[in-house]
């Protein structure tokens, strides 16, 4: 089942520093209070009491972290209701996309622009500026690199679009270390000023094609919005779900 192997791989994902309250996995980022890097994941088919979801709130409170949740309701179908009641409201419903091996599918891209995997810290570094520039985060540090040298150490990639006329790297993306062949793509990042080229759906590709190579299966990832969802449609990725992101504010 496409939500238990999404579920499997979030808890992966939290790593040996991942905490534990009643039936939650929580991931918490020591360097990033920004909510995508700190959230929880309810084990599969759980029913949670009111004193497990205040057991939550509390691991989140003492680290000064919004409590949240990113999970697949389909593998935990009574979580949401326990958490509604705990006072808990929806951020969003995002389409679960999958991609099957060898339904990636190349699409049209602006001559101009090179996509290609990147290993070393310049890569990397260019990586992170483009991601937090795109999404209006805050100028990228070394956590930020540190983060993305994790993914490439866990079997992952990291990728980037470069601007020929002017060698500026104007796009990158990531896909995660697999866990039984489960991966996360994310970070799918383009400036505003070479949006419209086909520079995310060419970083996509990219990455799910190596990512193939490198033992990635099942890659998925949770478009923003429908412009967003379009773009991943065009490279070969399909609805197999929905993720539900939920915080306490």
């Amino acid at each position: 089942m496409v939500s238990a192997g999404v579920h499997a791989y979030l808890r992966s994902v939290a790593g040996e520093r991942a905490r534990r309250a009643g039936p939650f996995t929580i991931r918490f980022d020591e360097h990033d209070d920004a909510p995508p890097f700190n959230y929880a994941i309810p084990d599969d088919d759980v029913a949670p009491t009111a004193d497990e979801v205040a057991a939550l709130v509390a691991a989140f409170r003492e680290r000064d972290r919004v409590p949240r949740l990113e999970y697949v309701p389909q593998a935990a179908p009574q979580v949401e209701a326990a958490l509604i009641a705990a006072g808990f409201t929806v951020e969003g419903r995002y389409p679960l996309l999958v991609c099957p091996p060898g339904g990636v599918v190349d699409a049209p891209l602006d001559a101009a622009v090179r996509v290609s995997l990147v290993t070393g810290d310049p890569g990397l570094w260019a990586a992170a500026r483009v991601m937090n520039e795109a999404f209006d985060a805050p100028e990228a540090g070394e956590h930020d690199v540190a983060r993305l040298r994790r993914i490439l150490s866990g079997g992952g990639l990291v990728a980037t679009a470069v601007d020929t006329t002017s060698g500026d790297v104007v796009g990158a993306g990531q896909l995660g270390g697999p866990h039984e062949g489960v991966a996360e793509v994310a970070g799918i990042a383009v400036l505003p000023s070479h949006r419209r080229r086909g520079i995310a759906g060419a970083i996509t590709a990219l990455l799910t094609r190596a990512g193939a190579d490198a033992g990635i299966t099942a890659p998925f990832l949770t478009p923003a919005d429908d412009g967003a969802a379009r773009v991943y449609a065009r490279v070969g990725y399909r609805r197999a779900g929905e993720a539900l992101f939920i915080s306490l504010r």
